[in-house]
């Protein structure tokens, strides 16, 4: 047992997820960081020997879309510190196609990370979250407020994540718990290159969609020349565990706060569609 916050971080191997572990132990949290590898904890593991935090900073399994995976790791976590103070939501899986080319299965896929991942984690933490009065600190994207092209079912996926919290948020209120989503725009992690595109192969594939497609590519990856690095987008998420009363939607920069501005205000839909049919032409 003990008296320390705590809080579980899903995906924490690379990226954002590393960069919050670290964080969080540095503004005095004892973290769970978990990953369904643990076999890839060496980076977060030495980050935390590297500043350390290696007393704060302890290495869980849990898969996201195993309920049973998400039980055993949250009933360790109740059994050896007696308590659970906040989870930040952050794992995730990119995926980039159009519906036409892609598979039924591949979106399910897709869905089942983004969206059925975080609700299953949230259901399972809810009720200690309750005890401790915590909160629940949910990474989604700029995706999640603005569709973008090729990324139809990432989208609908972090689409679902924004509506499920928003919807969550007063409910979960007015039992102590308070609920946060941050939404980061390009971020210079693995998570892109983890999509292991073979871009010449699914160029081929794209069928009449490939012109498109091509201009897509070399418009997004010009875009993360000027990407965030993960702990400039990780620094919201820590901030959100730590102010008295977070918002419920922090941006991680002010290219995002700008680009989300472009949906929250576009009654009818023009302003969105004028600017992501550029990135396709």
């Amino acid at each position: 047992m003990t008296s320390e916050k705590i809080v579980l971080i899903t995906g924490t191997s690379s990226g954002i997820g590393l960069a919050a572990a670290l964080g969080a132990a540095r503004a005095g949290w004892t973290v769970i960081a978990t990953m369904r590898d643990t076999g890839k904890a060496g980076a977060l593991l030495k980050g935390a020997d590297e500043n350390g935090l290696a007393d704060r900073v302890q290495v869980k399994r849990l898969d996201v879309v195993d309920p049973e995976s998400v039980a055993a790791c949250l009933d360790e976590v109740i059994a050896e510190h007696g308590r659970l103070d906040a989870l930040v939501n952050n794992a995730g899986a990119a995926g980039v196609g159009t519906i036409e080319r892609s598979s039924l299965d591949d979106v399910r896929a897709v869905m089942e990370v983004n969206f059925f991942g975080v609700v299953t984690t949230t259901r399972a933490a809810l009720p200690h979250l309750r005890a401790s009065g915590g909160r629940v600190v949910t990474v989604t994207s700029v995706g999640g407020v603005v569709g973008q092209p090729f990324n139809e079912a990432y989208c609908a996926a972090k689409f679902a994540v924004e509506g499920f919290m928003e919807s969550l948020a007063p409910v979960a209120a007015t039992v102590g718990v308070a609920v946060t989503v941050v939404e980061p725009g390009a971020v210079a992690s693995e998570f892109v290159a983890n999509l292991g595109l073979d871009i010449p192969a699914v160029l081929a594939e794209a069928g009449p969609y490939a012109p498109a497609l091509q201009a897509y590519l070399s418009r997004t990856q010009s875009s993360f020349a000027n990407a965030q690095s993960p702990a400039e987008a990780a620094a919201p998420i820590v901030a959100a565990l730590t102010d008295e009363r977070p918002a419920f939607r922090i941006q991680t920069s002010q290219w995002a706060r700008e680009f989300t501005a472009t949906k929250l205000a576009d009654l009818d839909g023009s302003a969105v569609q004028d600017l992501t049919r550029a990135w396709v032409r």
